[in-house]
């Protein structure tokens, strides 16, 4: 599978036992165990909310443990900052670029001296070159850090990383922004630099690479580590094998769903295999009643915390006709361009869109909602073509988005609650006239909206970005699915919210398919796609590469498709 030769592991650098960090709501590691070995590329996979980020926090000291011990070189340490994490050798190069654009990298580097000493330019740039020559890199010491490619930039971080003296490099999603070929070049340098006895530690939710640069692969599944591959047994495995163990892992698959015996057959030639999740002559084993709980909504909610309503409280009845008809849909985008995109989602049923993050989900909500151009195909709304409008004539037409970037992208944090329940609508009446706000009107509407969307706020006025996010969340839906609403499209809509709000909005999502509306769930989470989706696709680079109906092997099935084996 991997055509490296591993270099021998010869003692731990970093051991981490029992960690543990909870924030209000929610435990973001349980009690993880973790050993980083010298010589080793440690990869860490796992969804959005697994835990990854506040693992590699604490191992950076940007966040300190409620419980456990993390030991360098045998020997517990309290990692308090990030000064204490560099000087003990454990260097974290983040996904974004941390260095100040208007400053040359070796003037970055010396950020760190203490104040009242000159920068040693000089010194630190003959290190940086002798530095970047021993790991195969080109690194200008005196260019602007704003000057250099996203590529150059995470090198000079490494640069910068090893100049201290890390012994373990911890990068923190590092491909996310890179092209392939600064990806590819990436993985080169990480083998490099554990051929010369570091220990990397590498973030991903790409399993290719995971696959072609890991010696030893570890999962998170909600804050916990659910399992581990050494590198003894990777190197018996093959691309497919171990792509199928990772999945088991990621996804709570038993050895029942990762079978490869084909079930149903292709019934379109769209974007891939639409599959038929049934069988008439399966056996339910104990883990197709697991998967099954796409079919139970009690089921579902009984699993959340909740007593539900029966089924057939959830049935509605689809109008003949799609709502939303996207036709070879084509984005340009430099990370994942969007290619022969075909959709359609009918009134009253939630469309799952699953996948390995960044394979092309936000590029795809973006593109519907109106913020991204196409460069090709058309976008449909109940029969009128809508790729040419823009996001507000979208909106007026009844299609809504509910970003997954809350604070970023969905509110402004100072504005106050009753201003972003109205963000869309700035300018309009009857909350303003003549271009006047009226105040009054903008209190009354946001206090209607708060009573029933039950959005926790000490007062109207009060700034978005001091409530919590399953309330920001909650605002968010209460602005999105208010008005004429047709097409809702919910972008990771419970990522990061504890399981009471978690299952309040999840039964929004329910309530706006019961109501009529045509609904698209784009979400990391397979149990919540499960639990609401009707039909789900699934998007592998770029395309939607498979359409999987309900039914036992569903979860196995969109396993598969996301893990790139064909059915």
């Amino acid at each position: 599978m991997m055509s490296q030769n591993l270099p021998a592991a010869a003692s731990p650098v970093v051991t981490v036992n029992g960690l543990t960090k909870r924030f209000p709501g929610i435990v973001a590691n349980d009690h993880i165990d973790l050993t980083l070995w010298a010589g080793e590329v440690h990869v860490l996979l796992g969804e959005n909310g697994a835990g990854k980020s506040t693992l590699v926090a604490m191992l950076a000291g940007l966040q300190r443990p409620d419980e456990g011990e993390i030991a360098v070189n045998g020997r517990g340490e309290v990692l308090y900052s990030p000064r204490r994490a560099l000087a003990l050798g454990i260097g974290t190069v983040f996904q974004h670029a941390m260095m100040v654009p208007g400053l040359s990298v070796v003037d970055n580097i010396a950020l760190g001296d203490p104040w009242w000493r000159r920068p040693a330019r000089r010194f630190y740039a003959e290190r940086v070159g002798q530095i970047a020559r021993d790991i195969g890199v080109r690194v200008n010491p005196f260019a602007l850090a704003g000057s250099l490619s996203l590529g150059e930039q995470q090198q000079a971080e490494i640069v910068r990383s090893l100049l201290r003296g890390s012994r373990v490099l911890i990068l923190d999603e590092a491909t996310a922004m890179l092209t392939p070929n600064n990806a590819d070049e990436l993985g080169q340098l990480m083998r490099r630099l554990v051929a010369q006895g570091m220990a990397v530690v590498f973030i991903t939710h790409k399993l290719n690479e995971a696959l072609a640069w890991g010696d030893r692969i570890s999962v998170l599944r909600r804050g916990r580590k659910v399992g581990e591959i050494n590198p003894q047994r990777l190197k018996t495995l093959t691309t497919e094998q171990a792509t199928r163990e990772v999945m088991q892992l990621m996804f709570n698959l038993s050895a029942d769903d990762g079978d490869t015996t084909p079930v149903g057959s292709p019934t379109s030639t769209g974007n891939g295999a639409i599959l038929d999740g049934s069988s008439a002559n399966e056996m339910p084993t104990a883990a197709s009643r697991l998967a099954a709980i796409g079919n139970d909504d009690t089921a579902y909610d009984a699993r959340a915390g909740k007593n539900a309503d029966t089924k057939d409280t959830f049935d509605v009845h689809v109008a003949a006709g799609p709502v939303l008809a996207v036709q070879a849909l084509a984005v340009n985008d430099a990370l994942v361009p969007l290619r022969d995109i075909n959709l359609e989602v009918s009134a009253g049923e939630i469309v799952g869109i699953a996948g390995i993050d960044g394979n092309g989900q936000k590029q795809l909500a973006e593109a519907l909602a109106g913020q991204r151009p196409l460069a090709g195909g058309r976008i449909l709304l109940a029969g009128e073509a809508i790729e040419q409008l823009s996001i507000g004539q979208r909106r007026k037409l009844g299609l809504r988005y509910v970003t997954d970037d809350r604070l970023g992208e969905g509110t402004v944090g100072g504005f106050p609650v009753s201003i972003n329940l109205l963000l869309k609508q700035i300018g309009e009446a009857p909350f303003w006239r003549r271009g006047i706000e009226q105040p009054e009107d903008i209190a009354r509407h946001a206090r209607e909206r708060i009573a029933e969307y039950d959005i926790r706020t000490p007062e109207v006025d009060t700034p978005i970005g001091k409530l919590s996010g399953g309330n920001i969340q909650k605002a968010l839906l209460a602005r999105e699915l208010g008005g004429p609403a047709r097409m809702v499209i919910f972008a990771k809509p419970t990522h990061g919210l504890d399981v009471r709000n978690m299952t309040a909005v999840r039964e929004r999502i329910r309530r706006s398919a019961r109501a009529g509306m045509a609904v698209i769930l784009i979400s990391t989470d397979m149990d919540e796609l499960l639990g609401l989706a009707d039909r789900i696709g699934v998007m592998s680079g770029g395309r939607i590469v498979g359409m999987v109906a309900k039914g036992p092997r569903a979860r196995s099935q969109i396993g598969e498709l996301m893990s790139g084996i064909t059915l």
